[in-house]
């Protein structure tokens, strides 16, 4: 037709394997989240009984609904526009009526939720004879240009659809079998009934595809031990995720803007943080048989580099020839013939107001300063090729940890590390690494993951740059974001930088002549105890000044932190300690043989304070103390402590052999500076946990 090809030709693309796969992945990713024993089944049993519309076939087809914009029949594919057609769907109750056929066993169905009568008779009589009851419910989910029941897109709540809830309930009231298969696109509410003992299995199934009766079939029958792990948890109640959805428009006709205050506060993380506990959490799953975890190892790569910022200019953005303005060059050619639906590269129309068909088009916006130069920009410190500063990506340990099937069959376990960074304003720990991998009864596997500097980092929005923080690191290792019973602490392996401070973080720290200590309890409080040793010589070496901002030292939620600097004598020379402890956390300095400066900021939403604040530069004849945003210069031995804002703690500045009267801050104003003549050497001691800290 007019010289075109053929568009959007339906061509076949399933791989000739393409059934096995599907089923194969499909079951072994089936989540079995309760078992008291029922399952697997034989299906030799005297009658088994099938519930649900979820069970059965769409009457309009697998295909029926457009974009399969509907929740009717089982549920195999959300909505939207990247679904495809069903080249045929395998439901729940045909894959179980043809298991319980070959084994001349006895099966009803019945996929009307509200048929309640026949429901309740069906369910007691399976469970009269000592059957199986096998009950389908779902919730279903996709993109906002559909609407179905009134769930626009997103769903409107956490409750199973169609009334699975009550069809389990009245299933399970009158049979003490009962067996339930969730089709799911996220959690769902299972309070009411999960604890019931006459339900005496539960599977999450999720969105299985067109080989979906089949393979919930496999795993209820015992072909294949499921070995899914949740990727979300199931809580107790709605409340219990912390933040929700926008439901209502909240910026006029414009796109909806979301803060995102909850932060990285979601699913497991949000669970830790406000002590909720799951019903099933994150990572969960059940098997046919058990398993046991022992001997985690941790070994230091001490041959890692250290990290390097990128730097340097960015090439300038080239320039393509020449191109035309006029947007009459742009558009259709006359006579064009259009294929419907189909996107090309001209405009329909003489104007690009008109082209744009937007209301709001050429509304007067300031852009930012310099955002259509195209001069070469400076590299940001974690900038890089693809994933960014390769450095980023160094291995700094490996963890590994011994897996055993400690049960009478085989199966796969899904080992899981998770990492508790340790600040105060961290999730209590982090999934960071997985396998999965078959294990035969009796015997053992090692599990072995590798820790990148990226991992055991946190993003710094004032330096721009991934930093490791100076807070205590533990691995943990387990089955679950709740079940870790291994834990092993994590050795510094270098330099830590407390987000905020601003470091340039491509310096390294050596071993040997200072020392940092901590100690970890479990998702608790953690003390951090740092020494410097400074070889210095001073005018005067006592005397002392202190501020303080404080609350109870109980740690409550609403904070307490206290602060003090002082001067004052130490075995040969002076000390100066600045510690800005905050829920839970505590610091402390010590003096040996030598002067000793140590620093520990207020991580959280905490300022601190000593003697006297200023914002311009102060001079004193004695020793004192001061909080300036700038350096001070003194004519005898002095310290200054920043007050830190929100996510700030302060530092000691300044390169070796430097006296403070040159020191340079390298922490965006908040600073702490040792003046006058003493001249520090600092180095942190690679063998202990993380607890210093220093911008040299």
């Amino acid at each position: 037709m007019e010289g075109y090809g053929i568009v959007n030709y339906h061509v076949d693309a399933r791989a000739q394997n393409a059934a096995a796969h599907i089923r194969n992945s499909t079951s072994r990713g089936t989540v079995l989240l309760k078992n008291t024993g029922a399952l697997p089944l034989t299906g030799k049993e005297k009658l088994t009984g099938v519930f649900g519309e979820d069970a059965g076939d769409n009457t309009n087809g697998p295909n029926g609904c457009s974009d399969r914009g509907c929740d009717n029949g089982t549920l195999a594919m959300g909505w939207g526009s990247g679904t495809a057609n069903f080249p045929y769907l395998v439901t729940p109750l045909t894959a179980i009526q043809n298991e319980v056929r070959s084994n001349d066993g006895s099966i009803e169905g019945i996929t009307d939720n509200y048929d309640y009568s026949q429901i309740a008779l069906l369910a007691q009589r399976t469970g009269e004879v000592g059957g199986a009851c096998i009950v389908f419910a779902n919730a279903d989910a996709g993109e906002g240009y559909i609407i179905v029941d009134g769930n626009e897109g997103d769903r409107n709540n956490l409750t199973l659809w169609q009334g699975g809830d009550n069809l389990i309930q009245n299933v399970s009231s009158l049979c003490n079998n009962t067996i339930v298969v969730m089709h799911t696109v996220g959690p769902v509410l299972v309070d009411a009934w999960y604890e019931n003992p006459n339900i005496t299995a539960i599977l999450w199934a999720g969105i299985p595809g067109q080989e979906s009766g089949n393979a919930i079939a496999d795993v209820l029958y015992g072909r294949v031990n499921p070995s899914g792990k949740l990727p979300f948890t199931f809580g107790a109640t709605r409340e219990s995720y912390g933040t929700d959805l926008i439901y209502e428009a909240n910026n006029g006709v414009g796109a909806p803007q979301d803060d995102f205050s909850e932060g990285v506060f979601i699913d497991y993380r949000a669970f830790d943080k406000h002590n909720e506990t799951p019903i099933y959490e994150f990572g969960f799953g059940l098997s046919y048989t058990t398993f046991s975890y022992s001997n985690i190892q941790v070994q230091v790569n001490t041959s890692a580099p250290g990290y390097v910022a990128t730097t340097g200019q960015t090439p300038s953005a080239p320039i393509y020839g020449i191109i035309s303005n006029s947007t009459s060059d742009y558009q259709f050619p006359a006579g064009f013939h259009q294929v419907p639906l189909y996107i090309y590269p001209y405009l329909n129309a003489s104007t690009l107001s008109g082209a744009s068909m937007d209301p709001q088009y050429a509304i007067p916006y300031d852009f930012p300063a310099g955002s259509s130069s195209s001069a070469a920009q400076p590299r940001l410190p974690a900038s890089g090729p693809s994933g960014g500063n390769p450095g980023l990506y160094d291995i700094l340990y490996t963890v590994t940890a011994t897996v055993s099937n400690t049960g009478s069959v085989a199966g796969e376990e899904v080992p899981q590390l998770y990492i508790s960074i340790g600040g105060p304003n961290d999730p209590v720990v982090a999934l960071r690494q997985f396998d999965k991998f078959m294990i035969q009864p009796g015997q053992s596997r090692t599990f072995t993951a590798q820790l990148t500097r990226r991992d055991v980092s946190n993003w710094d929005p004032v330096s721009q740059n991934w930093v490791i923080s100076c807070y205590p690191k533990t691995v943990y290792v387990g089955s679950s974001s709740r079940k870790l019973p291994l834990k092993a602490a994590l050795q510094s392996n270098g330099k830590c930088q407390n987000p905020g401070m601003g470091s340039s973080g491509n310096s390294t720290s050596t071993a040997g002549s200072s020392s940092a200590s901590a100690s970890s309890s479990t998702f608790t409080g953690y003390s951090n105890s740092t020494t410097f040793k400074t070889s210095a010589s001073t005018k005067a070496s006592s005397g002392s000044a202190s501020g303080s901002a404080s609350s109870s030292a109980s740690g409550s939620a609403s904070g307490s932190a206290s602060r003090s600097a002082s001067l004052s004598s130490g075995s040969v020379g002076s000390s100066a300690t600045s510690a800005g402890p905050v829920t839970g956390y505590g610091s402390s300095s010590t003096s040996s043989g030598a002067s000793s400066l140590s620093s520990y900021g207020s991580p959280s939403a905490y300022s601190s304070t000593s003697a006297s604040s200023s914002k311009s530069s102060s001079s004193s004849k004695s020793s004192s103390a001061s909080v300036s945003k700038s350096s001070s210069s003194s004519r005898s031995s002095s310290a200054s402590a920043t007050g830190a804002p929100s996510g700030y703690s302060s530092t000691a500045a300044g390169p070796t052999g430097t006296s403070a009267s040159t020191m340079t801050s390298y922490t965006y104003g908040y600073t702490t500076t040792v003046q006058g003549t003493v001249t520090v050497t600092t180095t942190c001691d690679t063998t202990a946990p993380y607890g210093a800290y220093t911008t040299w």
